[in-house]
């Protein structure tokens, strides 16, 4: 498999065929796991993740969605029939990393004094 499938656009620029760098390409910055931890929590509108403790910059949460949308990982659908205002929703694909999360979470609480869960 090539490092770069440039007939793929779903398929970003890979630095390696590592599988842990790939992942690393899609989730692996300050911001992004965090909107998957709140899709998994139940946030649906941009308005949601704004509003999450971290305070995500909005120009940066909108390049964010928008990434993990063309990556496959979220969906981006009507709110209602015939409505002009969208949620989001996580894929299967996107659904997958449920168990990366939590796991980063545990190792977070376990390891990093004062940490606790603050959402439900």
């Amino acid at each position: 498999m090539q490092a770069t499938q440039a007939h793929d656009d779903a398929v970003p620029e890979r630095r390696s065929p590592c599988p842990v760098s790939c992942a690393l390409d899609w989730f692996g910055d300050r911001w992004t796991l965090l909107v998957i931890r709140d899709l998994m929590l139940g946030a649906t509108r941009f308005k949601d993740f704004a509003a999450s403790p971290e305070g995500i910059p909005t120009n940066i949460l909108s390049d964010r969605l928008a990434r993990l949308v063309e990556g496959g990982l979220v969906e981006k659908v009507p709110a209602g029939p015939g409505g002009k205002r969208f949620i989001y929703q996580l894929t299967e694909k996107g659904r997958a990393l449920k168990p990366v999360v939590l796991a980063i979470r545990d190792w977070g609480l376990a390891w990093e004094p004062g940490t606790k869960v603050l959402l439900p």
